[in-house]
């Protein structure tokens, strides 16, 4: 197996996952019921929060340089990304302290480098690149600044998760099985998440 292998069978594996994370469904569930602009923004800047602790944590951690170097990439992307959502709207951030729902309290228990690159930038940036594209079809026609934002944040999305990848790619020997089900596992604990969403 190589990465593009891996991407292949986690999104076949997933698919309907991954599915549900890019329907309307997401935006009835981030909104707690009628999918309001305000509450989807808030809720976009949390997951950016959230993404943005998980990787600094992982960088701090790092015992190998170069994926130390790659994580605190990754966080400062989430910064970026942070920062530009909450641009959009002046409400407050969604009310979790740490941004740690089920998917990202998962990921920052994981010590394993390959575990950590295939949940942190392969599942989690396939979800995100399904969740990025909801908001796009939401925005679309509506707010011409939130749909070219979520344009552009799921096109570094798509970077991080080719980032990801490679890294596997270069790292991996005959822990792909490994890889491939810490990446699914990411990907049903984010719909497993929504599912049990409040809606009203």
């Amino acid at each position: 197996m190589d990465a593009d292998a891996l991407r292949a069978r986690v999104e076949a594996d997933a698919a309907a996952d991954l599915d549900l994370l890019g329907s309307r469904e997401l935006l009835v569930a981030l909104s707690g019921g009628d999918p309001r602009p305000a509450a989807l923004i808030a809720a976009a800047a949390q997951s950016e929060r959230a993404a943005r602790r998980t990787f600094r944590e992982w960088a701090e951690t790092a015992a190998d340089t170069a994926l130390r170097e790659t994580y605190a990439a990754v966080a400062d992307q989430e910064d970026d990304h942070f920062r530009r959502v909450r641009s959009l709207d002046d409400a407050p951030a969604a009310s979790a302290p740490d941004g740690a729902g089920p998917m990202h309290a998962y990921l920052r228990g994981r010590d394993d480098p390959i575990h950590r690159v295939a949940g942190g930038m392969v599942g989690r940036t396939l979800v995100s690149l399904r969740t990025h594209g909801a908001l796009i079809d939401f925005f679309e026609g509506r707010d011409a600044a939130a749909e070219g934002l979520f344009r552009e944040l799921r096109a570094e999305t798509a970077d991080c998760l080719d980032d990801g990848l490679e890294v596997l790619d270069a790292r991996t020997d005959d822990d792909w099985d490994a890889a491939v089900a810490v990446a699914e596992y990411t990907v049903r604990l984010a719909a497993d998440d929504l599912r049990d969403a409040p809606r009203s």
